[in-house]
């Protein structure tokens, strides 16, 4: 069990470590809004890792056919989905000029738009499913402790790259980069999550 734990640790950390959309999410917020929010933006995509490790951990082959067999909607929602919210991520301050302190400043908010985010990535699900039969998990049922022991293993290695990255950037690169450079890395991060939207779309 102390194994698969150990497999779920590397499995979450590599899960996690790409920077892609998420990752250019969590550097933005991390500049923007500080540590906090770009932790609970990474804890977001740890928790929606961790629900697909659940899928690998118990063998959930029902659940696995039908996010297959319904691949296209996930798609075409997800991408849709990523779309809208780097479009809107773009456009943020051309239309209010400012980040509104409720919305961008709430934990809950950064934490439940990642969540929705990872989620509704369907290349997420792939990849997972790639990595962990890389290292033999899902092979065969799991029971509940072993589970545990395997979610456990995915949230901490996603959490400990998270927890490294939004420290890095909000407590070393916050202080080192202008305001006009945190601007272009707001577009930035808006066009890449609007152009992987429509890569997802067509896909």
């Amino acid at each position: 069990m102390f194994l698969l734990f150990l497999k779920g640790i590397v499995v979450g950390f590599a899960i996690a470590a790409p920077v892609g959309p998420i990752g250019l999410l969590c550097i933005q917020r991390s500049l923007r809004c500080g540590f906090k929010i770009g932790l609970l933006t990474g804890l977001g995509a740890a928790t929606a890792d961790s629900f697909y490790g659940l899928i690998a951990a118990l063998g959930l082959t029902a659940l696995s056919a039908w996010m297959m067999a319904y691949q296209s909607w996930i798609h075409c929602f997800g991408g849709l989905f990523l779309v809208a919210f780097g479009f809107r991520l773009m456009l943020k301050h051309k239309r209010h000029g400012h980040v509104k302190k409720s919305e961008e400043h709430s934990l809950l908010h950064a934490y439940g738009t990642t969540v929705l985010l990872t989620m509704m990535n369907p290349l997420t699900l792939f990849s997972f499913i790639a990595i962990c039969a890389g290292f033999g998990i899902g092979s065969h049922h799991q029971d509940y402790l072993h589970a545990f022991a395997l979610v456990l293993g995915i949230f901490l290695g996603s959490s400990l790259w998270w927890l490294f990255l939004s420290s890095i950037v909000a407590h070393v690169l916050h202080h080192r980069i202008k305001e006009k450079t945190v601007h272009l890395i707001d577009k930035i991060s808006g066009v890449m999550l609007f152009l992987f939207g429509i890569v997802v779309l067509l896909y």
